[in-house]
């Protein structure tokens, strides 16, 4: 396997989870485009686009920064069109721009409620729908999102209504994409954690320290999305995939690795159905 002058454009990618994919496959030497808002240094998030460069190129990719905030399609245009200048064309598109507040419905201002969808399920539609026409010219192309499984159980939906509504959203644009688009052997999937991933969310929105310890390691997200990327776009298609499930499938047995703290409690991710955390060795908690 390997990714070696493939190209990814990643939303979001300056820190946490999509900065990890994006050295994952520094490290094979692929081409990387970082389409992210961060330009300048925030006090509680680290990381901007232009360290997320530095650091892919000290890993041994090739590294693009673009300022783009992916609620405006005129600014995702233009980063797509500068990924293409670079590099030549787009093999791979990854969902990772995310915003999150897990708020109850009376607590959730519309401002927020607007945020949410404008870059989860918008921007997933608008930057999968902007790359498509350069995937489609790609040798093995892929569209990958960070989106939890389709389970349609109110217990997901009744404590964080909103943020529910947008996350669902981006898992509905991986099952339409990947029959839409089916024809043309782009691989569209969906990759979710089976627990809480120790990310700049998890500190400063969804627990803090204590969460943070009970949480894994973004590499994990990582080498499952490594792997989804160098599987064949036109046999794996419309799968929503778990990270520890699908690393188990391919021979990873050590898990302990990714652990923030060795030997204690695993929080389980919100969204994973029941039945696929309770047939996995992995015992987790929930309710973080």
């Amino acid at each position: 396997m390997s990714l070696k002058n493939k190209t990814l454009f990643i939303s979001g990618g300056s820190r946490g989870i999509g900065l990890a994919i994006a050295l994952k496959a520094a490290a094979d030497g692929a081409n990387v485009a970082i389409a992210a808002k961060t330009a300048e240094p925030h006090p509680r998030l680290p990381g901007t686009i232009y360290t997320a460069a530095e650091a892919i190129e000290a890993a041994g990719g090739h590294a693009l920064p673009v300022l783009c905030d992916i609620r405006h399609e005129d600014q995702v245009k233009a980063a797509v069109e500068q990924t293409v200048e670079r590099f030549g064309g787009i093999d791979i598109c990854i969902n990772n721009a995310s915003a999150v507040s897990p708020t109850p419905t009376l607590d959730t201002d519309m401002k927020r409620y607007d945020l949410m969808q404008d870059v989860n399920t918008r921007g997933t539609f608008m930057v999968s729908k902007l790359c498509i026409p350069y995937l489609k010219q790609a040798e093995n192309p892929h569209i990958l999102t960070l989106a939890p499984p389709l389970d349609m159980d109110a217990k997901w939906f009744a404590p964080h209504l909103a943020y529910t509504i947008a996350k669902m959203g981006m898992s509905l644009c991986t099952l339409g994409l990947a029959r839409e688009f089916a024809a043309d052997g782009i691989g569209v999937n969906a990759l979710w954690p089976l627990t809480a991933i120790d990310t700049a969310a998890i500190r400063n929105v969804l627990g803090g320290e204590a969460v943070a310890k009970g949480s894994r390691t973004v590499d994990i997200m990582a080498d499952a999305a490594y792997v989804v990327m160098n599987r064949r776009g036109d046999a794996c298609t419309g799968n929503f995939f778990i990270d520890e499930l699908l690393l188990r499938q391919e021979g990873v047995s050590d898990f302990d690795v990714y652990a923030v703290e060795a030997g204690g409690s695993l929080f389980r991710d919100f969204f994973v159905p029941d039945a696929i955390a309770e047939a996995l060795p992995t015992k987790t908690e929930s309710g973080y």
